[in-house]
């Protein structure tokens, strides 16, 4: 099968960008032939491994072929980026025609037999709209529906095309929900297949004694992933002996905000900037306890990540992070309850202060447990990862892309 992946954005910098990566590898692996068409700076293209031997073609932004940064999935994104609500009507039309004409001549050029596209929006519907004959799946990620939630002057641009995919695919049974809330998408297209983490990668290693606690953040530098919150829930416990990594990197006021506030806590917070997912895997097989104090989350698969590396977990309780932690009852994960929100992934002012103090207690509980030397075992790693390798999560899309070609008689 010649499958064309379509990503709108930077495949190398965030988290739907390594999910495609890991489909690109698998079904190569499996025997297919694969087309990538991305969403690029202007500039080198990126070096992905998962297309050794593959084809790719990519969309320039920032004066290349577009005159504006790369428009992110989420407003703040590791990278120089623009955000689609603050994109004017030309500039989403140039969007448009951009992408329309860069699909066109990667379909006459590879002539794939199904078309795989990450996101409920722009790209996705411009793409069913001008291929409206060939087999076509979208992996829904979550940031595609807040920016349908907050971008209402788009949704007839997105909501007519998108339901007319052929099949869907989302992360959790509470995203199938959502989508056909939302779109309006007959949820006997939508099919959960999950996400997955590197198994070979994520291996834990050889732990750094305590004190002090290893505490580890990978993601945006960003509010709504939680990063100030968690950096003033930390200046409240200096009473605890940890040490926060935060990995990753933001952009504008929001990315200086967690900067500044890092510099008041001195040695106890290490700013690693990006990193790859090897060095990811090798900070955290040291390190003892892993924060994802997010807002908002499509399947969070860096938690499943730390799991595997032997990491404790402290996170919100999102529908994401439930749907991976939600029926254990182990105390290796800490869920940390949320307010209702302002917007989707911002809480109301009056409710920081009791959002500090449950999560600086979730915290205290995770590093006394760590301080006693109460650590994961490989049983109780297994149960709550076992069913997300990349292998079992491909299998799942495979039969999708299967379905989606016999509904259109293509074998």
């Amino acid at each position: 099968m010649k499958i064309l992946h379509l990503l709108s954005q930077r495949p190398e910098c965030t988290g739907s960008g390594v999910y495609l990566q890991n489909v690109i590898d698998l079904a190569r692996r499996a025997g297919h032939q694969n087309m990538l068409l991305a969403g690029i700076p202007a500039g080198p293209s990126p070096c992905l491994p998962c297309l050794d031997g593959q084809e790719s073609c990519y969309l320039t932004f920032s004066g290349g072929e577009l005159p504006f940064p790369v428009a992110g999935m989420s407003d703040v994104m590791p990278y120089e980026s623009s955000r689609f609500i603050d994109l004017d009507a030309e500039a989403i039309e140039e969007y448009q025609n951009a992408f329309a004409g860069k699909i066109a001549e990667a379909v006459s050029f590879f002539r794939p037999d199904i078309i795989h596209s990450h996101h409920l929006w722009l790209m996705t519907g411009t793409a069913r709209l001008l291929l409206p004959d060939i087999p076509m799946v979208t992996t829904c990620h979550s940031t595609d529906l807040r920016q349908y939630i907050n971008c209402p002057h788009l949704r007839e641009k997105v909501t007519g095309p998108c339901r007319k995919i052929d099949r869907v695919m989302a992360l959790s049974n509470d995203q199938v929900g959502r989508i056909e809330a939302l779109y309006g998408i007959d949820p006997e297209r939508i099919r959960v297949v999950g996400g997955g983490f590197n198994g070979t990668l994520f291996v834990e290693g050889e732990k750094q004694p305590v004190p002090p606690c290893e505490v580890v953040y990978a993601g945006k530098l960003s509010r709504s992933k939680g990063v100030p919150w968690l950096l003033r829930t930390i200046k409240r416990l200096d009473n605890l002996p940890l040490r926060l990594h935060l990995l990753g990197s933001g952009s504008g006021e929001e990315e200086e905000e967690c900067q500044a506030l890092a510099a008041e806590l001195g040695g106890r917070v290490i700013l690693h900037g990006r990193v790859s997912q090897q060095e990811l895997a090798g900070l955290l097989g040291k390190s003892h306890l892993f924060i994802l104090p997010s807002f908002y989350e499509g399947l969070p698969l860096v938690l499943l990540e730390a799991l595997a590396c032997g990491c404790r977990i402290v996170t919100t309780d999102l529908p994401g992070c439930r749907a991976i932690f939600g029926n254990s009852k182990s105390d290796l994960v800490e869920l940390v309850a949320l307010p209702p929100l302002e917007e989707v992934d911002k809480p109301f002012d009056k409710d920081w202060p009791q959002l500090e103090i449950m999560l600086a207690e979730a915290i205290s509980r995770q590093v006394h447990r760590i301080m006693k030397g109460s650590w994961p075992t490989p049983e109780e790693i297994a149960e709550l990862t076992s069913s997300y390798t990349w292998e079992e999560v491909f299998s799942r899309i495979e039969m999708v892309y299967t379905e989606a070609s016999e509904l259109r008689g293509v074998k």
